[in-house]
């Protein structure tokens, strides 16, 4: 009889585990041998020496998955059910009848000797799938979903972070919640021991990089958008943003009566009265969702429909009449009323570089000229009074609840190395050679006691175009030593999927925040991993994101190299590697 996970996984712990059985099935309690485990000799291994440069391996699979959308094929009747399940789970394929509902819960994080020990380290979420809960507000997936996250739990991931989207939830009628789907969702996560970062989406899914399904805005909100135009972000042609609601319209009650802000707010406070009880124990943190991507940013780089391609420097989003109104008073209380009547007119199109153009350019760059100073200050002040608002909100309604509040900023690294930072400049960010603008978003979430969650930390400086000057390394160093003087708590995540030990490195390094100025004890305080997908299970990949987690759960102080955690991994998925094998053959078939 084949072992169930929590069998395996108690085996090589050292551990007995009980799982959960149907009517019937008689629960094995028996200890295993573990000799038949094969074990890779340590003399076989070569720890790089410190310092020691790594060549970076061919990606496997390629960094950008392939959609599953249009996979199918059969599981052999030998996969076993629970590990199939979570493998097929974003595909197409049929579901097993034979896949165990209640598949155990008592599936331990994967330590040393099966030991408890002492929490330390940088713990490692797992975002899920941006369509988890479907239209119909029920768990997508819901036999696969279980044994996925028993499977990620084995893995010692501490939990995962899930999109609570505004569009689904209060999606018929203005304050009317749907939390069906979340609550079940939420009751599995508890069930395997994770812990939850639930997200407040306030945006729209689809148009953005890794977006792969479409969730729109409240029906009542963008029929409001139909009747208003300006409630939408728009540029200088017109074109109008329907990811998010323009925040220069915050405080005004066009949302049926109500004010964006008040709307967020009512959300919060349902979520966290629906959700009382689960509060700081399973869910641990809310990250607010504050722009496009729910990223503290304006929707200045907008991917569908062709319209921006990377790198390109984007597009200023501040053409709507309640921007232009806002930014008519700055001016004439600045003393230049001729500034107040649009935005930059010679910044150039979403896919120019600085140099195209006469406001970024390095050399007599209308950024760096008096209208620029007035009009860069007036565009990111905006944006930071936007995360106040909504900040002020959230911490009130959270308070005395255990939990984090977070905010996450874009890692926008492309033409870092000009003088103008432009595709900073224009998604809101006030950062160029000259001005640390990321000093003032960290001062602001310092006040209410968020946590800054940062992008792109797997990125090397070497592997990004260097004709555009791209320094995700120098980025997220400006980051880290902005958030140390903020004495704000800095997070991260990868900005795109990766499944390579090199990748893997690169987060583990920047997740230590062993940069000149930072304290020597000061790591970030959560890392989470995008995304579960099929590709995460595929066997070699489910290897290297094992040792990962167990590298980052080290932390600071750990001097063991990565072949010798590998060792380990290797034989802790061992004896599951046949079935993830089977399963990724048939994901692609």
């Amino acid at each position: 009889m084949a072992l169930n996970l929590a069998h395996q996984i108690g085996t090589l712990a050292g551990t007995q585990i009980v799982a959960e059985v149907t009517t019937g099935e008689q629960p094995l309690l028996a200890p295993v041998n573990v000799s038949g485990v094969r074990k890779v000799p340590l003399a076989s291994l070569r720890c790089n020496a410190p310092g020691e440069n790594v060549s970076p391996p061919m990606l496997t699979p390629p960094l950008t998955p392939r959609s599953a959308a249009n996979r199918s094929g059969v599981m052999s009747p030998m996969l076993r059910a629970d590990l199939s399940a979570a493998c097929q789970a974003y595909g197409t394929l049929a579901p097993l009848e034979t896949a165990d509902e209640s598949t155990s819960a008592a599936a331990v994080a994967w330590k040393e000797g099966g030991k408890k020990e002492e929490k330390k380290g940088v713990p490692v979420y797992v975002m899920m799938p941006l369509d988890s809960v479907t239209y119909g507000n029920t768990v997508n997936r819901k036999k696969a979903m279980n044994a996925s996250l028993q499977a990620l739990k084995s893995a010692g991931v501490e939990g995962i972070m899930i999109d609570v989207w505004w569009g689904l939830v209060e999606r018929e009628a203005p304050g009317v919640y749907n939390w069906g789907g979340y609550a079940e969702l939420l009751e599995m996560a508890k069930k395997h021991g994770l812990k939850v970062q639930a997200v407040m989406s306030f945006h729209q899914c689809g148009g953005n990089v890794g977006d792969s399904c479409t969730i729109p805005l409240p029906k009542w909100v963008t029929e409001e958008m139909d009747e208003d135009p300006d409630l939408a972000y728009t540029d200088q042609w017109g074109r109008r943003n329907y990811e998010y609601v323009s925040l220069g319209c915050d405080t005004r009650p066009v949302l049926k009566g109500r004010a964006p802000v008040q709307c967020y707010a009512d959300f919060m406070r349902a979520f966290r009265d629906s959700f009382k009880h689960l509060l700081g124990d399973t869910i641990v943190e809310i990250q607010v969702g504050m722009g496009p991507a729910g990223e503290l940013r304006y929707p200045s780089y907008p991917e569908a429909n062709g319209t921006w391609k990377f790198p390109g420097i984007g597009a200023f989003q501040c053409y709507d009449k309640y921007m232009l109104s806002s930014l008519k008073a700055a001016a004439e209380a600045a003393g230049k009323p001729e500034w107040g009547s649009t935005g930059p007119t010679d910044a150039g199109h979403y896919n120019n570089w600085p140099e195209d153009t006469p406001f970024f350019k390095k050399e007599g760059g209308g950024w760096n000229s008096p209208y620029g100073e007035f009009f860069l200050s007036w565009y990111s002040q905006m944006l930071l009074e936007h995360g106040e608002r909504i900040l002020s909100s959230a911490t009130s309604i959270f308070d005395g609840q255990g939990l984090k509040i977070s905010v996450k900023i874009a890692g926008i690294h492309w033409h870092y190395g000009t003088r103008s930072h432009a595709p900073e400049l224009t998604a809101g960010y006030y950062n160029t050679r000259y001005r640390d603008g990321y000093l003032p978003i960290a001062q602001m979430l310092a006040r209410h006691g968020a946590v800054f969650n940062f992008t792109c930390i797997e990125m090397r400086d070497h592997e990004q175009p260097q004709d555009a000057l791209c320094a995700p390394e120098k980025l997220v160093k400006q980051v880290a030593l902005a958030t140390a003087a903020a004495q704000v708590p800095l997070a991260g995540e990868n900005a795109l999927p990766r499944y390579d030990e090199y990748a893997h490195e690169q987060i583990l390094q920047a997740s230590l925040l062993d940069i000149d100025g930072s304290p020597v004890d000061r790591e970030m305080c959560a890392f989470t991993y995008l995304r579960m997908n099929p590709s995460l299970f595929h066997p070699e990949n489910w290897r290297r994101f094992v040792a990962f987690v167990k590298k980052m759960n080290e932390g600071k102080g750990a001097r063991r190299c990565w072949e010798e955690v590998e060792r380990e991994a290797e034989q802790f998925v061992h004896v599951t590697r046949p079935f993830i094998q089977e399963a990724a053959v048939a994901l692609t078939q």
